[in-house]
């Protein structure tokens, strides 16, 4: 069914939460800035605070710096002055506002939208002040909405130049990114903003549409109907089969049905225009930690880099909990956390990354390269970098794939945390991922049940993660075990069958979690003549390029594509590993264009 406008949705929710608008919303245009105190003892606006108060009065001065009188000086050359009238929208959410703004003189209200059109003021920016956050790295559609409080002077300065001046100016650029970081994770805390998605916390596609939206670092507010009356309200009114939940109330009142994440992306403004007549320097198809460090390295040294994403930035190592092994994290640093720096640093110095957008079909005889889209369009590259990774398999048993998105699940994130609260789980798998996930969500379920193949852990586990599944009192080790069937309904799974030395033992269990080794993510380069391995993962170096003398080693059979991560074969499945070779790559694309270049010169 498609997104469509449906005006009933603001009536009907109106006289529902109407109680709830006191106060909220932009002031009116005829409040002036002198009523406003000073950025550091003025009061906060709005009945929702961004975060946690605490967390707001400790970083308050880092979330809305006040540039010195030197420093507003230094953007100038960066940007545009503006005039706007009171009452005057400088920028409107859902639609790219042009960059950053830097408040010269008077006020402007920011204001924030959930997907039931209520509004509610996030903060008031005054002279000295700047407007934006990470979506204004790369002229994305703006999650809040400016408008003018009286007269006021602004200087904009455009997502290209934004990139230019934190570049420029290191220390200034320090205090806007991290000012632009710690935005988008109030906004994130917050729940109230971006779409709303309606439907049984359980439901399988509600929580496929939450991991990608989280997994992308996307503000959204999730409305279970048992609890929340607008919610209930909403099902009443569009009565959706099953297939058609959860509901999506997008933040202009549109509404979708069980959208496909790429719809959603769409509507979400997410997923930018390509221009087929532009070539990159570099397209990196993947953005795992390998494809991510690529982007970092390649755009910082002045290449055009695309990075596409077929779901979500991170790749596997998004789904670990914890990574303690990680060098410089003696703290250790959650997948995703790790995922998102990335992501935002790569951003930083111009990489574009688009997601979700896969890549179906890579011509390999071609120069400049064209990848074919999933969306049917394409885009050009003088070198390609895959970087698509591996995913976890699936189970080897008939009618599993009934249960997945039911019960099997091959990710293991706060989202399906609570799913598994004081419930008695089961967990495939014997490496560091599976570790990680099983200490995770021994935190939350009564009982995790470890099964795994071999007769122990050492062999494929970190020893720290070993002690600490050992010391977990919840962690239940089933050795030398596999999963020999599962038991269930059209509602989902209900019980996991566990065969051990020829016995077998039933576990009573709704949750199925699966990390049981990878398979590469290849399928979409069999037409292009590449050299895999038995086994799919692609080969590169002198395995690839037998003979040739001076071959270098992330380079394919394919002139001018590269393999790095953990779809290339032989390589280390580790985060640290996974991030060299993509930095080292880019010392290898910088050889090939220079001679390739060079030959084309020569060829004029």
């Amino acid at each position: 069914m498609a997104n469509a406008k449906h005006p009933i949705v603001q009536s009907i929710l109106g006289l529902i939460i109407m109680s709830d608008l006191d106060n909220a919303g932009v002031p009116s245009a005829d409040v002036s800035g002198q009523n406003f105190q000073s950025p550091a003892s003025r009061p906060q606006a709005g009945r929702t605070p961004i975060a946690n108060p605490v967390d707001i009065e400790s970083r308050r001065k880092q979330i809305f710096p006040v540039l010195t009188m030197a420093e507003i000086s230094a953007t100038m050359r960066f940007g545009v002055v503006h005039h706007w009238r009171p009452g005057e929208t400088i920028f409107q959410a859902g639609k790219a506002s042009g960059g950053m703004h830097v408040i010269l003189a008077g006020w402007v209200v920011i204001s924030r939208h959930d997907g039931l059109n209520r509004q509610f003021t996030v903060a008031h920016h005054g002279p000295g002040e700047f407007t934006a956050e990470i979506s204004q790295l790369s002229d994305r559609p703006s999650l809040v909405e400016g408008t003018a409080i009286g007269e006021v002077s602004t200087l904009q300065i455009s997502s290209s130049m934004l990139r230019r001046l934190i570049v420029n100016h290191a220390d200034l650029g320090e205090r806007i990114m991290r000012a632009l970081i710690l935005r988008r994770m109030n906004l994130l805390d917050t729940g109230e903003c971006g779409p709303a998605l309606v439907g049984p916390l359980g439901n399988p596609d509600m929580v496929r549409l939450q991991n990608f939206l989280t997994s992308n670092g996307y503000p959204h507010t999730v409305l279970d109907p048992d609890d929340d009356p607008a919610a209930a309200a909403l099902l009443q009114v569009y009565a959706p089969a099953q297939q058609h939940l959860p509901l999506v109330i997008y933040p202009d009142g549109g509404v979708g049905f069980n959208p496909s994440e790429n719809a959603l992306a769409r509507n979400l403004g997410m997923l930018p225009l390509l221009e087929s007549s532009q070539v990159y320097d570099v397209l990196i198809v993947g953005a795992g930690p390998a494809g991510l460090a690529a982007a970092v390295y390649a755009a910082s040294e002045g290449l055009s880099v695309l990075v596409l994403e077929q779901r979500a930035f991170g790749g596997q190592a998004g789904a670990s909990a914890r990574i303690e092994n990680y060098l410089g994290f003696p703290t250790g640093i959650s997948g995703q956390e790790l995922a998102g720096r990335a992501y935002v640093q790569a951003q930083k110095f111009g990489a574009e990354i688009v997601v979700p957008l896969s890549v179906v079909d890579l011509c390999s005889g071609s120069t400049p390269r064209r990848a074919v889209l999933s969306d049917g369009s394409y885009v050009q590259a003088k070198t390609v970098v895959i970087a698509s990774g591996a995913r976890y398999r699936r189970l080897d048993l008939a009618g599993a794939e009934r249960f997945e998105g039911r019960g099997i699940h091959f990710w293991a994130s706060p989202i399906e945390a609570k799913l598994c609260f004081e419930q008695e789980i089961v967990l495939v798998g014997g490496g560091n991922s599976a570790g990680q996930a099983a200490v995770f969500l021994a935190s939350h379920a009564s009982k995790v049940h470890m099964v795994v193949r071999g007769s122990g852990l050492t062999d494929s586990m970190s020893a720290y993660l070993i002690e600490r599944i050992a010391t977990t009192e919840n962690i239940s080790l089933h050795t030398d075990s596999t999963v020999s069937a599962l038991d269930g309904s059209d509602k989902g799974l209900e019980a996991v069958r566990l065969l051990q030395h020829g016995c077998e033992r039933i576990i009573s269990t709704s949750r199925l979690f699966l990390f049981i080794g990878a398979e590469p993510q290849t399928d979409w380069l069999h037409s292009c003549g590449l050299t895999l391995d038995q086994k799919g993962f692609v080969l590169a170096g002198q395995a690839a390029n037998a003979g040739v003398a001076g071959a270098s080693g992330l380079a394919t059979s394919a002139p001018g594509i590269f393999a790095i991560g953990d779809v290339r074969a032989g390589s280390v499945k580790r985060v640290a590993a996974a991030v060299g070779e993509g930095a080292a790559v880019v010392a290898q694309i910088h050889a090939y264009l220079s001679t390739s270049d060079s030959l084309t010169s020569k060829d004029a």
